[in-house]
């Protein structure tokens, strides 16, 4: 386990001042623990790793020539994008798959996966974000995801969606950005509330100041290479204009609707 190198970072010109982050890009494990007792199968669903985010990313970043951090490690193993107090870090059930290799887990093993995989994560954001904000200037960070088409059997409407928790800075322009077009369904905390206290943005951005957005696009419609690339090619204008703006390249500390940060 310990030749398993938990992210990736893809470098970029940092003076640029933007940083792409995928915390759900892989479904990998280490060897030793097969596959948490779980079909292969699994692990080509959405309960593994965000499908699509992987090759997104690498396109994005490729195309505006900035750097990315991406999760080498599946969710199922240790979530990178909860806080290490959550009791969801590593669940037990994800979306009615029982996940033996995570029940009964011990004290020590829950510690070791923080260790390992969690913490390294973060520290390769954290060293990310603060190389591209060594001049002084904020970063804009810009954290990629995507959601199932359906849930529980009803769909959702949505092509693709920003979550945020009150910093609005990055979030509002980005919407309208995103809804210029007309051509597609925009959610804005949909379908889930960005506001979660210790995930990666409450971690890396609202705690600091640093603008941000996290941006959830519906998985079959960047599930093959044709999806991916023309969902890039819609993405990197926005993502352009987003960073040319100098207010999204300033340190301002909103409150967060999670309540009061760590002392």
């Amino acid at each position: 386990m310990q030749d398993f190198i938990p992210f990736e970072i893809i470098e970029g010109d940092y003076d640029k001042g933007m940083v792409l982050l995928a915390d759900h890009a892989m479904n990998r494990l280490p060897g030793a623990y097969g596959g948490l007792g779980l079909p292969e199968s699994a692990f080509h669903r959405h309960i593994a790793f965000d499908i699509g985010i992987e090759r997104l990313t690498r396109r994005l970043a490729a195309m505006l020539g900035v750097p990315a951090v991406l999760g080498c490690f599946s969710r199922l193993l240790i979530d990178p994008n909860r806080g290490e107090d959550d009791p969801t870090l590593v669940m037990k059930i994800s979306d009615g798959a029982i996940i033996p290799g995570n029940h009964p887990i011990s004290r020590e093993e829950w510690d070791f996966r923080l260790n390992a995989y969690h913490r390294p994560y973060h520290r390769a954001v954290e060293r990310t974000i603060a190389r591209a904000g060594a001049a002084g200037r904020a970063p804009l960070v810009l954290s990629l995801h995507s959601f199932t088409p359906f849930w529980k059997g009803v769909p959702r409407p949505w092509h693709a969606a920003v979550l945020w928790d009150s910093d609005h800075r990055a979030v509002l322009p980005f919407l309208e950005l995103l809804r210029q077009p007309g051509d597609i369904t925009v959610g804005d905390n949909e379908p889930y509330d960005g506001a979660l206290k210790g995930d990666t943005m409450y971690r890396h951005c609202m705690t600091t100041g640093t603008p941000h957005a996290l941006l959830e696009v519906r998985q079959d419609l960047i599930g093959d290479e044709a999806g991916m690339a023309a969902w890039a090619e819609r993405l990197a204008p926005v993502f352009t204009t987003l960073n040319a703006d100098p207010t999204l390249h300033e340190y301002r500390i909103f409150p967060s609707r999670t309540g009061p940060y760590p002392a």
